[in-house]
């Protein structure tokens, strides 16, 4: 129970990274309500990787990192799951 309400919040945040960087690419109305959740829930978790990974030229690659340890860390919430004995 759980461990699927983990993967599932993990999931849906990994949608929204992935329709954020999507919506870098195309024009699109940043007032629109969905358009703004998306980029308010999504910012702070980038900014902390736009820090420490500047822009190459015009290529942010910091969303790969961001992807990167989003998978660390869900293996490690389902993994303490597993140990605590927590299904």
């Amino acid at each position: 129970m759980i461990r699927t309400l983990v993967d599932v919040v993990f999931e849906v945040y990994t949608v929204m990274l992935f329709v954020r960087i999507i919506l870098s690419w195309i024009k699109h109305n940043p007032y629109q309500p969905v358009i703004r959740f998306i980029y308010e829930m999504t910012e702070p978790y980038l900014a902390l990787f736009r820090r420490i990974i500047p822009p190459i030229g015009v290529i942010d690659i910091s969303p790969i990192a961001a992807f990167f340890a989003l998978s660390l860390i869900r293996q490690l919430f389902v993994m303490l799951i597993r140990l605590m004995g927590i299904y």
